[in-house]
């Protein structure tokens, strides 16, 4: 935390946002989608800023929301908050108030790591979105000026627009699609999930050190994804660096990753497909991927075919660059802020 509050000390902000504070909201009896219940869910978020409101209750709260395996405390730092959050800046919190929460399973929200394990209630995208919610409504927030999803943050962006439909002005959903996980994508979890289930360490979900060889695969898988052809040649330009790299992930002893979390965090989507009713969406859309992106790729034209089906939406595709970072580009906002400027001029006056 003290890394955090440096990072956004290090903006010269207002005194008065100054700091990134943490704190825990706990959810009596959680209901999950499945049919499970938690007595105590506790959910990790992080404010700056101070909440306003106007006479019908519309607020100046924009609420952002990471991604897979993430957390929010990453938001605090130079790349993301020191583009949007300080003075001048496009969510200025002297004039926005910001609330990054943690997502189930993720952070220091409530996670089988945490002692459940693989009783952990199987939770999905919806429960995220419903603990969300429940957060934001129990500290004031009844209105969002605007949501920011990043990958996973994006889905749960769609999410929010079909089932919340008044409740945010406008959504920015970066690198992600509002349709089924599919094709490549899908096939990559499963096999990350699969590798770990059958490491014979795993033991259930009941290990008693982490299951390294399903790690191990895990990481490599993840690495492929995050990597881009133009960076791979880069970062690898021989066959020898290429092989050494290959072999140092076969050889890793240590992951940064709990197996059960990671197994949770991506089986959270398998339910996800917002696809059917995007033309009940009300809410102003902001859509943006990165051509560089391996786990969206351009080719597939989803947005193309999906976008025109939502009534106030925008799709922009960013072009791979010196400065784009594959997936990773949703926490650029020094790339896509400009259109996000755009798009809020187009949101009903407030």
């Amino acid at each position: 935390m003290k890394r955090v509050l440096a990072a956004l000390m290090g903006l010269g902000m207002p005194a008065a946002t100054q700091q990134f504070p943490g704190t825990d909201y706990t959810i009596r009896n959680f209901a999950f989608e499945s049919g499970e219940m938690l007595p105590e869910l506790r959910v990790h978020y992080y404010t700056m800023g101070r909440l306003t409101r106007d006479g019908s209750g519309r607020s100046n709260a924009v609420m952002v929301v990471h991604g897979t395996t993430g957390s929010g405390a990453p938001f605090a730092g130079p790349a993301f908050a020191g583009e949007l959050f300080g003075p001048g800046q496009l969510l200025d919190t002297a004039k926005y108030y910001v609330v990054i929460p943690d997502a189930i399973g993720h952070g220091k929200s409530s996670k089988p790591s945490d002692g459940l394990r693989a009783h952990f209630p199987k939770y999905t995208y919806n429960d995220m979105v419903k603990a969300q919610y429940d957060l934001l409504t129990a500290i004031g927030v009844t209105h969002l000026r605007l949501m920011i999803g990043t990958s996973m943050g994006c889905m749960h962006d769609w999410i929010w627009a079909e089932r919340y439909p008044t409740f945010v002005d406008g959504h920015v959903a970066l690198a992600c699609a509002p349709a089924e996980i599919a094709g490549r994508n899908r096939w990559a979890r499963k096999l990350i999930i699969e590798f770990i289930r059958n490491d014979p360490a795993y033991l259930g979900g009941d290990y008693t050190s982490p299951p390294m060889v399903g790690l191990r695969s895990a990481q490599a898988i993840i690495n492929m994804q995050a990597s881009s052809p133009n960076m791979a040649q880069r970062q690898m330009p021989t066959r020898t660096r290429a092989d050494s790299s290959a072999v140092a992930l076969t050889q890793a002893n240590r992951s940064n990753f709990d197996a059960n979390d990671l197994i949770y965090a991506l089986d959270a989507s398998r339910n996800y497909d917002p696809s059917a009713d995007l033309e009940k969406i009300s809410a102003y859309m902001l859509a943006i991927n990165s051509a560089d992106d391996f786990i969206n790729p351009p080719e597939l034209g989803i947005m193309e075919q999906l976008i025109p089906r939502v009534k106030h939406a925008r799709f922009v595709l960013l072009p791979v660059s010196d400065q784009t970072r594959r997936h990773a580009t949703h926490s650029l906002p020094a790339l896509w802020k400009g259109y996000v400027a755009e798009f809020m001029k187009t949101l009903p006056a407030f």
